[in-house]
């Protein structure tokens, strides 16, 4: 009798955590599915030139290009935080320091992740540019000029997929009572990543949002292959609050980490 109720306790908390994968999954699919839908809208507004759109992307532009104008010492800040502490190249080499401090740690799988994901964030803003072709504001007295073109965002897209990365690798290594924090810093710094670039003159709005959603829904794509990966190799559900891989915090190498 003891067997049996031991087997049917087992079967029991294995069913459980089967259905909380499934929604762990299927939350991630979603995301990944919802931020691409937002984003197709978006697009389909921008290349349709939805007036109210244009009005709100108009005023914005024109409202925070005229404060920082007025206002020299707010837009040097402006400059710094775009051009040095959020710049994509910064950003990409910051990633590309912590895929090499991965392999060091034979995260062979993670740095795979973390370095697909940022090249394929790159990789679709720039096809995503090219083929909508869209102008940047045209703005009287600019203070700040930027290539290409303006859709999506490329600081913004670059933001989203990189402090994705950071938090979904480091995660492990943070004491859970600072998490939230480190979930905090990281939407300040992407939020405030697209301010700047409307401040400066050089993005609309629209671009703005539609680099957060694009960037959104690679990094929820690739966390959701990343999980199914984790499954079919044994190694157990985890919760995206746990990071992808919290096994990141042992010594032994990923391939030889204990299985839960």
């Amino acid at each position: 009798m003891s067997t049996n109720a031991g087997l049917r306790n087992l079967r029991a908390r294995r069913r459980q955590a089967d259905r909380r994968y499934g929604a762990r999954l299927l939350a991630s699919a979603g995301l990944a599915s919802v931020s691409a839908v937002l984003f197709g809208l978006v697009l389909i507004l921008v290349e349709g030139q939805w007036r109210p759109l244009q009005r709100l992307d108009t005023s914005a532009a024109r409202r925070l290009h005229s404060t920082a104008l007025d206002h020299p010492a707010w837009a040097s800040t402006l400059h710094v935080l775009s051009d040095r502490v959020w710049d994509p190249v910064t950003l990409r080499l910051a990633v590309a320091v912590l895929t090499v401090w991965l392999l060091y740690r034979r995260a062979w799988r993670l740095a795979a992740w973390a370095a697909v994901t940022a090249v394929a964030g790159g990789l679709i803003g720039l096809l995503v540019k090219t083929v909508v072709e869209r102008a940047r504001p045209d703005l009287q007295d600019p203070i700040a000029h930027a290539p290409g073109y303006s859709f999506p965002s490329g600081h913004a897209m670059t933001a989203t997929t990189s402090f994705g990365i950071f938090l979904l690798v480091l995660l492990p290594l943070i004491p859970r009572a600072w998490r939230i924090v480190s979930w905090c810093l990281a939407l300040l710094s992407v939020l405030g990543v697209g301010f700047t670039r409307v401040a400066l003159g050089v993005h609309w709005c629209s671009d703005v949002l539609g680099g957060w959603l694009l960037g959104l829904a690679v990094v929820a794509a690739t966390a959701w292959s990343f999980q199914t990966w984790r499954v079919e190799a044994g190694r157990g559900h985890t919760a995206v609050t746990d990071g992808l891989e919290p096994e990141i915090t042992h010594d032994a190498p990923e391939d030889d980490a204990a299985q839960p």
